[in-house]
């Protein structure tokens, strides 16, 4: 499995919150070598890996498919277009960006609307609230009507590209990093028998709420859940307590929400496979899938795993091919340990 390509391909799709369908069809497509795919109502995607016995432990594995963007909300009388924020995006980059709308006949290209420096007064450029920007698309209200449409949903435009060492650079890598990591476990477990059952999540709507995780964890009603995400990576700027370190492996995390049991096995595994990892711990919620599907029905025992990714919520985010092989070494070796013996 070429991980580096999975995360280059799954960076350059789109699949912004609420309308994630052709990042869904190119996750099913990945997919569908490993079990029986099927789309939910809010739009998550759903492998059925392994049934085995129904009294065996029944796993989910989670990461959501969905990206960062914004709606149209209006296009105002000279053209421009008001936007307001799907997720949150990172105001401070916005300005002077250009942009990619998927509107009624196709792609739009545009930009944020930028005041040029000399029309400041000399001061700083105030970081605007998103619902208080303008995108330019270079036409009159009349022509706009026409391409896009109050509700279409656009994102900054960029392209995914390989840095320099084992890196990977590109928008949408939280949360696709996680579903590459998900698909490198399954490679690795095609060959083995069953002992539980297996489920994997690829879910909708993480960015404005995790209603997508929530609703289909509802449908599986697993024994167990793994949540993988991204987390912060150290950068010079960054505050290195609140941090993991790029290339040092997947961040096991604890948390109040979160079983410790997993997350102790998780770190037991991990030093038993020689798989390098780090400690993520959090005092209240983990603001991820795990919030949502550890409180589903009458409870789930869930974990998380994280990814190390620098510069989250912006066209450029990095991860290190490394750290996602490794996440799904670590996935793998959980899977493999879940016995009958271990309904909890």
């Amino acid at each position: 499995m070429n991980l580096e390509q999975i995360l280059l391909d799954f960076s350059a799709v789109t699949g912004i919150a609420g309308r994630e369908e052709a990042a869904v069809a190119l996750g099913a497509k990945l997919l569908e070598p490993y079990g029986k795919v099927s789309v939910h109502p809010q739009g998550s995607l759903l492998c059925r890996v392994w049934e085995t016995d129904p009294d065996a432990p029944h796993l989910l594995l989670d990461a959501h498919i969905d990206e960062i963007g914004f709606i149209i909300t209006a296009i105002e009388e000279d053209g421009f277009l008001r936007v307001a924020g799907c997720g949150g995006m990172d105001r401070r980059i916005l300005m002077a960006s250009p942009v990619v709308i998927y509107g009624k006949q196709g792609p739009v290209y545009g930009v944020f609307c930028s005041t040029p420096p000399h029309l400041t007064g000399g001061g700083e450029k105030k970081n605007l609230k998103v619902d208080e920007m303008y995108v330019d698309i270079g036409c009159t209200k009349e022509q706009a009507e026409k391409l896009v449409f109050p509700g279409d949903r656009g994102t900054l435009y960029a392209s995914s590209r390989k840095l320099l060492g084992d890196t990977v650079c590109g928008k949408a890598l939280d949360n696709r990093a996680g579903c590459a990591a998900i698909l490198y476990a399954l490679e690795l477990l095609k060959e083995d028998a069953p002992r539980c059952n297996l489920t994997v999540l690829f879910s909708s709507l993480e960015e404005v709420g995790g209603q997508g995780a929530k609703t289909a964890a509802y449908q599986v009603n697993p024994t167990h859940s793994i949540v993988v995400d991204v987390s912060f990576a150290h950068t010079p700027d960054a505050p290195r307590v609140k941090c993991g370190l790029m290339g040092k492996g997947p961040m096991i995390g604890f948390a109040p929400i979160l079983s410790h049991s997993i997350s102790r096995k998780l770190c037991d595994l991990a030093k038993e496979e020689n798989i390098p990892f780090q400690t993520e711990i959090m005092g209240g919620k983990t603001g991820t899938n795990a919030d949502q599907i550890a409180s589903t029905r009458s409870g789930v025992v869930t974990g998380l795993v994280s990814i190390p990714q620098k510069y989250m919520h912006t066209p450029v985010e990095v991860v290190s091919v490394a750290d996602v092989e490794n996440t799904g070494r670590l996935l793998a070796a959980y899977i493999r340990s879940l016995g009958r013996e271990e309904k909890q």
